[in-house]
């Protein structure tokens, strides 16, 4: 029964992937819409991304990564959270979707490995049980890499929250030295060499203004196109309040001044918050500690009294 299955699924894709060749789907609803725009726009309408991917990826799972980028694409699906994540955590968008299938695919490879060990080891299992445990693992193999990104996107973010904070302060001093506001934030981000967590988020920030240059763009434009791209509220705010007072000095000295404060303050609530938590799973953990003692020290008196 279970050999009739997988000759059948086998025909079926065959006959599917045969289908696909012949007869190639129509690009989606989005996908149009999105080239007619650029058609009318010119090609200045597209945005360049102001940081790079840190990572090297190689031919395979670049091309790869590009066709599943094109299915997405296709279909209108811009996963905009997932893209920020891997912006901010210097990876490729391709080597993201490269990454997931690759896993998958090996995972299905515990299929063909469990199958032999239950033949070598002589035990009469169905096929059914190797099957199923590929396809869990696969689909395992498939999430984990979204665990990942978000996990270490989270870290960073909060990171890049503290650095921002304080850039506003660096930027509130080169104001108040004379300078106007873009050689504010260009002096501002020319601090460290980006080794700690805070000269990282201070690398990036002067990346994006330095290619802000290239593309033609303000550099306060260049912060909110930033913020869009790595999910950073503080910059998009940050962003607007600059286009808006960029021609008066001592307003953006002031709103900055409370900006940076407004953040310190959010940091350190945040801080006591989870030090609070923390404090209290010790305290769980030192009442479970205490009850097993006592436990222990009660458990013979109970016996012998038990058994008498």
């Amino acid at each position: 029964m279970v050999e009739n299955v997988f000759a059948g699924a086998a025909v079926g894709l065959g006959l599917f992937l045969l289908f696909r060749a012949l007869f190639p789907p129509r690009p989606g609803l989005v996908a149009r819409l999105l080239a007619l725009d650029s058609a009318r726009q010119g090609d200045d309408a597209l945005r360049i991304r102001l940081i790079s991917p840190d990572e090297d990826v190689s031919a395979f799972r670049r091309g790869v990564g590009v066709r599943l980028a094109r299915f997405y694409a296709a279909r209108g699906w811009e996963v905009r959270s997932t893209r920020a994540d891997l912006a901010l955590v210097g990876r490729s968008f391709e080597g993201y979707l490269a990454t997931k299938m690759l896993l998958a695919v090996s995972g299905l490879l515990a299929f063909p490995i469990l199958l032999g060990w239950l033949l070598l080891m002589g035990w009469g299992v169905s096929l059914q049980v190797p099957l199923w445990s590929a396809l869990v693992v696969a689909l395992i193999f498939f999430f984990l890499p979204d665990l990942q990104i978000r996990r270490d996107a989270a870290v960073r973010r909060r990171d890049f929250r503290h650095a921002v904070g304080a850039f506003l302060d660096l930027v509130a001093m080169n104001l108040a030295g004379g300078r106007g506001v873009p050689e504010a934030l260009l002096m501002a981000v020319s601090v460290g060499d980006g080794g700690s967590a805070s000269n990282w988020a201070m690398a990036r920030i002067r990346e994006a203004l330095s290619n802000a240059r290239i593309v033609g763009i303000t550099p306060w434009q260049a912060l909110g196109q930033l913020g869009d791209e790595i999910n950073v509220d503080e910059l998009r705010d940050l962003s607007a309040a600059l286009g808006l007072v960029a021609d008066d000095g001592a307003k953006v000295r002031a709103s900055l001044t409370a900006r940076a404060a407004t953040m310190r303050r959010r940091e350190l609530a945040e801080v006591e918050g989870q030090a609070g938590e923390r404090s209290q799973s010790m305290l769980v953990a030192q009442l479970l500690l205490c009850a097993g003692f006592v436990i222990f020290l009660s458990f013979p008196a109970a016996m012998k009294m038990l058994g008498s």
